[in-house]
């Protein structure tokens, strides 16, 4: 069934199927849905100086943005690299991509983070992080979807990162979302919009260990199905200090600031302060 439903959005031009998202999005807005309740709770969190107008404005928009999202998942993943290419009007930084050193790209969850790997996998062969879905027939389903060309994924697990690490050493390009909460063994209670949100450290500790330089990608959703901007931009994300926790702070912030330029692109509907925050009050 999941898969019939991403063939039908696979087949319509993206201006169609972002239409149809948006009209995803004003469902999940209007029928008070537990996307709309975990939007709401991250948006009064993370922007306390919008006034309550604003704040519903920003929660509608971004779950217009979160419908676009999902239904731009089969015309990514069941169309070739190539065609999703066409699709992508400008890129900014690609040369970011080709140097001998080390390269690790910060993917946020912002915009078409899908259309990063791919892109990025053409220009050069790539090995981007994932988490498994506990659903094995779903998982068969993604990978084969992700799994294309020069493109491989490596599974957020110890065997996936010593594959990583097999990678780097064989200068390819590591792609990894760091913005998830990876459980407290993998990660840091670190301040993300001035609120603590528990924090992946495997991206700063790849790049310390393997002198790496970091990228920070992203695909911006243009408006009205017109594409996508892909951009890299290099940053800094190790701190004078060494210590782990200030590298992930420096790491978070460069994250914030690109969620600020267009915050309704951000994942808000993932609980991402789950450590902290109680979502269901």
């Amino acid at each position: 069934m999941i898969k019939l439903i991403l063939q039908f959005f696979a087949i319509m031009p993206l201006r169609l199927n972002h239409s149809i998202g948006s009209m995803i999005g004003h469902y999940l807005n209007f029928s008070n849905s537990e996307s709309k309740k975990v939007v709401s709770k991250n948006i009064t969190t993370c922007f306390p100086q919008l006034d309550r107008i604003e704040q519903q404005n920003l929660i509608k928009n971004c779950l217009i943005e979160t419908g676009k999202g999902l239904s731009e998942m089969g015309f990514v993943w069941l169309r070739s690299f190539s065609n999703n290419a066409k699709h992508v009007t400008k890129t900014i930084g690609a040369e970011l991509l080709h140097t001998d050193q080390p390269t690790i790209l910060l993917v946020p969850h912002f915009g078409c983070w899908e259309m990063v790997a791919r892109m990025s996998s053409l220009q050069r062969p790539s090995v981007f992080l994932y988490k498994k879905l506990a659903n094995q027939e779903q998982n068969k389903l993604l990978l084969a979807s992700r799994e294309q060309g020069d493109l491989t994924m490596a599974s957020a697990d110890k065997k996936g990162v010593i594959k990583i690490q097999r990678a780097i050493n064989n200068k390819q390009l590591i792609g990894i979302l760091p913005d998830q909460d990876p459980g407290e063994e993998g990660g840091v209670l670190s301040p993300f919009f001035n609120t603590n949100a528990r924090t992946m450290t495997l991206l700063v500790r790849l790049a310390r260990k393997n002198n790496a330089k970091v990228v920070l990608s992203w695909a911006y959703r243009l408006p009205n199905g017109q594409g996508y901007e892909l951009n890299y931009k290099s940053v800094d994300v190790l701190s004078e200090s060494g210590d782990i926790a200030d590298d992930v702070q420096m790491m978070n912030q460069e994250i914030e600031s690109l969620v600020e330029t267009h915050p309704e692109q951000y994942l808000w509907n993932y609980k991402r302060f789950k450590s902290v925050i109680n979502y269901s009050s």
